[in-house]
């Protein structure tokens, strides 16, 4: 998918418990499929689905790549500059 023309992509950051299993990733195929997928999230991160919640936190969003089998929630700051991923499922 082409980025918007003059749009940036998002920066991509972690939570302190996503981060910790990216640490459990131990093949080039685990780390390809999840960084396929965190591409396609920073190119256009309003590209997973809604989940519901309520309105005292961040709405999360789900993204799921079938293709890769991996799924991704993951919340985008208010000027959609940054998509910080909260869990990651391989």
């Amino acid at each position: 998918m082409p980025p918007r023309p003059g749009h940036k992509r998002a920066r991509i950051a972690f939570s302190g418990s996503a981060a910790k299993q990216l640490e459990d990733l131990t093949t080039e195929a685990e780390i390809h499929a999840l960084d396929r997928a965190l591409v396609a999230i920073s190119v256009d991160p309003e590209l997973g689905e809604p989940i519901p919640g309520d309105s005292t936190h961040p709405e999360l969003r789900q993204y799921t790549d079938e293709i890769e089998a991996v799924r991704i929630l993951y919340w985008v700051t208010a000027l959609q500059t940054v998509v910080v991923v909260a869990y990651v499922e391989l």
